[in-house]
């Protein structure tokens, strides 16, 4: 379900959305051991620009997604890498493969987190980094504004249903990776601004993620745009463009 719903306008959230997440990337390029030759797995790798500047690196780079349209980007971005369609929780990898395993606000969305950890770890090397960003706390991003304004629009979800900040309270993401038998090293807080030039570009944005396409299939595109159109207005700068200031973080364990 979330493979087809990420999917829908993959292009869009490749060329506008993805790279809104430069932050973390950096962030876990820079702790990470991902030198020339390291093996490293991206899991819920979305269009793989995470892979893209790993690669950079030298490293050798695999990913995984529930998206088909994300993959195909993925490889077109980089042909050498190893991106396959897939589910988290079912890693299609053998045992102690990788020297990191990352996971990018891909963990909230999977049906058992702590089976996706698991799996992260199994396919880890002993020692390896097993590192996971997630949304912050929903107060401590405005992004939370527009989301809260989708609300109205998406049908009522089942119990227990994952969504952006299923894991963002305090010790929940910490207590499944003890749960996964993963030692937890250290937990950053990463500022991640999403800024946009126009409104299009920012309607562009937040239509291509998954919540803005289940809410268009819902209530329609024109009712869609409209609120979020709204909802952005208090975010617009002087030049015309919008900035929306968030927090992220990133726990940074080893198998």
């Amino acid at each position: 379900m979330q493979g087809e719903l990420w999917g829908t306008r993959a292009r869009d959230w490749a060329e506008v959305q993805e790279g809104m997440a430069r932050p973390l990337f950096g962030s876990v390029l820079r702790r990470a051991e991902m030198g020339s030759g390291a093996r490293v797995l991206d899991v819920g790798c979305g269009a793989g620009l995470f892979c893209v500047l790993a690669a950079a690196r030298g490293a050798l780079v695999a990913g995984i997604d529930a998206s088909a349209a994300f993959i195909a980007i993925a490889k077109a971005r980089v042909p050498r890498g190893d991106f396959r369609l897939g589910e988290m929780e079912v890693l299609p990898y053998t045992d102690k493969t990788f020297d990191v395993v990352t996971s990018f606000n891909s963990l909230q969305f999977a049906a058992a987190p702590v089976k996706a950890l698991r799996e992260a770890w199994r396919v880890a090397k002993p020692g390896a980094a097993v590192v996971s960003a997630i949304w912050d706390k929903p107060e401590l991003s405005e992004a939370t504004v527009l989301l809260t304004a989708l609300r109205p629009l998406l049908p009522a979800p089942p119990p227990g249903a994952p969504g952006p900040f299923a894991l963002s309270q305090d010790g929940t993401l910490e207590a499944l990776f003890d749960q996964a038998g993963l030692t937890l090293r250290s937990v950053e807080e990463i500022k991640c601004p999403f800024e946009y030039p126009d409104l299009e570009t920012a309607l562009r944005g937040f239509l291509s993620s998954g919540p803005a396409v289940k809410a268009i299939q819902t209530s329609g595109e024109a009712r869609v745009r409209e609120v979020l159109t709204t909802a952005i207005a208090s975010f617009r700068l002087s030049s015309g463009g919008y900035r929306l200031d968030n927090s992220f973080r990133i726990l940074f364990s080893t198998a």
